[in-house]
């Protein structure tokens, strides 16, 4: 009786080794893990945004003709404390300062469900008026303009502003909040309700910021629920990386 060897029923017994998946098949899964992560990330992590305007120049550029910035915008830290003077947040707007945005969305039932697919996992914007501004004073400090110098005072304390560059002009003895023609940079004291922020763009002369819309129902402020997140760093273009700087603006 001849023996089991490499030909006998021990090396027929063996099972098939199976047929590896077809990438074709696999890649399915992996676009919907793609767009799983990149949903999470974009809701709880952090998400790009583009600057559309000139409001915050020079620190972020948005200016007509050149290229927006993009910035990361980052969601986490604002879930354990509120915004702080000199941080740059980017906000939901208020109602009232919704006056020149329109929706970028398609009548079309269909291309609109698609759209705000996209806009879930990061590949459109989303469908509301996102800004970005600089804090200037929190809930129940009171903010004025201006000082003999011209600057900004919450409580009474002029801030340390060196990232602004563009303002209105500020002459002592010619053009102040006391002469005849005032300076453009005057306005208050207004005092921020609890729970909200007044913010400012850093390109003072042209930026319709809390000052443009005190005569709304939160006196020009931002509700802190409002925000979005910090802004953290220029990601786009490659010339401007770097981090967007959040200094401590009031002295103690």
């Amino acid at each position: 009786m001849p023996s089991a060897g490499a030909d006998g029923p021990d090396a027929t017994s063996e099972k098939p080794q199976k047929k590896p998946r077809s990438f074709l098949r696999e890649l399915p899964i992996l676009i919907l893990v793609a767009l799983l992560m990149s949903f999470l990330l974009q809701t709880f992590v952090g998400r790009v945004y583009l600057i559309p305007s000139e409001s915050m120049e020079p620190t972020l550029h948005g200016c007509a003709g050149c290229t927006g910035d993009r910035i990361f915008v980052e969601k986490i830290g604002y879930r354990f404390g509120d915004p702080s003077p000199g941080d740059v947040v980017v906000f939901k707007g208020p109602e009232s300062w919704n006056g020149g945005w329109t929706s970028t969305r398609s009548d079309n039932a269909v291309i609109r469900g698609i759209q705000e697919v996209g806009s879930m996992v990061g590949l459109v914007p989303p469908d509301e008026n996102d800004l970005v501004k600089r804090v200037i004073a929190t809930g129940g400090q009171t903010v004025e303009c201006c000082d003999e110098q011209g600057r900004i005072l919450v409580d009474g304390k002029p801030l340390d502003e060196n990232y602004v560059v563009t303002d209105f002009p500020f002459t002592p003895g010619v053009q102040t909040c006391d002469t005849p023609l005032k300076s453009g940079r005057c306005f208050g004291p207004y005092t921020v309700p609890e729970g909200n922020l007044w913010v400012m763009g850093d390109n003072r002369s042209n930026s319709a910021d809390s000052r443009y819309h005190v005569g709304d129902e939160y006196n020009g402020t931002v509700p802190v629920d409002n925000v979005i997140g910090k802004a953290v760093a220029i990601v786009l273009p490659p010339s401007r990386w770097g981090l967007i700087d959040s200094p401590d603006i009031q002295s103690n």
